[in-house]
């Protein structure tokens, strides 16, 4: 089984990988989001591990998209806490360093830390590709932040534990395939949609009282524009649920009051058991 995450061995993918498939699986490495999807269409891969949300950020709505528009399932997910360290070549201190490195995200997560620490700041596209950068090329003036598995896959010391800003950061990752889930649909309690609505007044409420009638908890639902149709948008939701044909009925119910309905996968939440 190989599986394709967004970054390099070391990365915060990299550890949902291990995590999910309990380390049986070979990686195809990625350097973008855009690559990691052409790893599943070409068949070079057989799943996909891609981050979807944060607790502190928000959404990453271009990857909703990259789901939607390449006609992938969603077959599972998986929370992780993320704590960022600050980790240097060995040897190296707090004070010989002219140069914090990293993802945009990380940097924006630590942004507290950042300004106590006064250096210049420096976008990287992986947080654990500038780690393994920083030992490849013996770099002394660049601190990398990074996970702990980064840390010890590339042999750099880690100078300061746990920078981010808030404490408790989660990351929500699904798992995505080009096959749908076609587990027991008694061991799965969550789905994955997308709809379309009419500019009718009431309309998304509408929706909104039949997932309520029907049991269905809904934990997302996020808009994004139509690009061909100027001022009309999907939603995107998430939702949970104690019995599937409830579920089930209640999709049925959504169809006949909205334009489109599209299920991208239904799927089992650990947090919702």
């Amino acid at each position: 089984m190989k599986v394709a995450i967004q970054g390099i061995k070391g990365s915060y993918h990299h550890q949902v990988a291990i995590e999910f498939f309990n380390g049986n699986m070979e990686i195809d490495e990625c350097m973008s989001f855009d690559a990691l999807i052409d790893s599943l269409i070409e068949d070079k891969s057989d799943y996909g591990v891609m981050a979807i949300e944060n607790s502190i950020a928000g959404s990453i709505i271009p990857n909703y998209s990259l789901i939607d528009k390449n006609g992938l399932s969603i077959i599972g997910e998986h929370y992780i806490n993320i704590n960022h360290n600050l980790m240097v070549y060995p040897g190296i201190k707090l004070n010989d360093v002219k140069f914090i490195s990293s993802h945009p995200m990380a940097l924006l997560q630590c942004k507290d830390f950042i300004k106590n620490a006064k250096k210049t700041i420096v976008e990287d596209r992986d947080t654990a590709d500038v780690a393994k950068r920083i030992i490849e090329n013996k770099i002394i003036d660049t601190a990398a932040i990074a996970s702990s598995k980064a840390s010890e896959l590339y042999g750099l010391e880690i100078i300061e534990k746990n920078i981010q800003t808030i404490k408790d950061n989660e990351t929500r990752f699904v798992i995505i395939s080009k096959k749908s889930n076609k587990g027991n649909k008694l061991d799965v309690n969550k789905a994955s949609l997308k709809f379309i609505l009419s500019h009718e007044n009431g309309s998304l409420a509408q929706i909104l009282n039949i997932l309520a009638d029907y049991n269905q908890n809904l934990t997302k639902i996020q808009s994004i524009p139509i690009i061909e149709t100027p001022w009309k948008y999907s939603f995107f939701v998430d939702l949970t649920f104690k019995n599937y044909n409830n579920y089930k009925k209640a999709i049925y119910e959504v169809s006949k009051s909205s334009e489109l309905v599209k299920e991208f996968g239904v799927y089992l939440n650990f947090k919702s058991k």
